[in-house]
Formats: structure tokens, C-alpha cells, sequence
């Protein structure tokens, strides 16, 4: 979770060292975190506190962290359903890079085309019950 009385820096720095990133990660993989989100397009929003940002913004700097460790396995909430389109193909992409490197992606999600453009194996669930798994 991120802290909304920090700065955006502060919490791409906490949250990478909070999964197990060293500093020097952190510092090599900082102006990649911040250009994957897009906050910084329209302005010098990384140095605002958390609590300035929209909704969007705060779920595509979550997302830009957690997606710039290596994983050998990695749950992601609904993250395909914020952003504009140009942020939803690039975390795609991403995604797609780390089923390669990690080869477990849990994606959570009630959009149909992202699932069938992202996964190569799907679990419905409704009313936590199992209804298909497939490809």
C-alpha cells in the first residue's frame, strides 16, 4: 500500500525496498519505475505527496513497482482496469515479460479481451465456485 502523506519518490523507494529490493535496485530501477507509471507526463508529479494523485495515477505507480522486481510469483488486483489505454498495453507487455521470467502471473480480472490477449491459462470463478479452466 502506498502512503498518502509521502511523496510519490519516497514510496517507489519504501515500497521496492518493502519487497525486497537492496537500495542499489531500487536506485538502478527508480527512473524506470517512474517512467513505466506516466507520472511525471503532464508534470513534476513524483514529488507530490500520494494524497495529491488521482486514483489512476496512484494504481499505475503501485502497479510500476511491483512490476519492476523479478518475481517467482506475482499476484496482480485489477490493474489492467485503470489507466488510459497506452498505460493498460504497457502493463500488458509487462505482464507478458514477467510470465516469462517468473512463469506464475495470478491476474485478477473482469475484463475478457485483457485476459484472452495476457493469459494462457484461465480459472472462472463466480460465487467462488470454479466454472472453467482452460486455455
Amino acid at each position: 500500500a502506498l502512503m498518502n502523506d509521502l511523496t510519490g519518490e519516497r514510496n517507489v523507494i519504501l515500497g521496492g525496498l518493502a519487497m525486497g529490493m537492496s537500495r542499489d535496485q531500487v536506485r538502478e530501477r527508480y527512473q524506470d519505475i517512474v517512467d513505466f507509471s506516466g507520472i511525471n507526463e503532464k508534470g513534476d508529479f513524483i514529488s507530490l505527496p500520494m494524497r495529491t494523485y488521482s486514483s489512476g495515477m496512484a494504481a499505475r505507480l503501485r502497479f510500476s513497482i511491483a512490476a519492476a522486481k523479478d518475481h517467482d510469483v506475482l499476484m496482480i488486483d485489477e490493474a489492467l482496469a485503470t489507466g488510459d489505454r497506452k498505460f493498460q498495453k504497457r502493463s500488458e507487455a509487462r505482464i507478458r515479460e514477467l510470465r516469462k521470467e517468473a512463469g506464475t502471473v495470478f491476474l485478477v480480472s473482469h475484463n475478457n479481451k485483457s485476459i484472452r490477449d495476457t493469459c494462457d491459462r484461465v480459472l472462472w470463478l463466480e460465487k467462488g465456485e470454479l466454472v472453467m479452466d482452460g486455455p
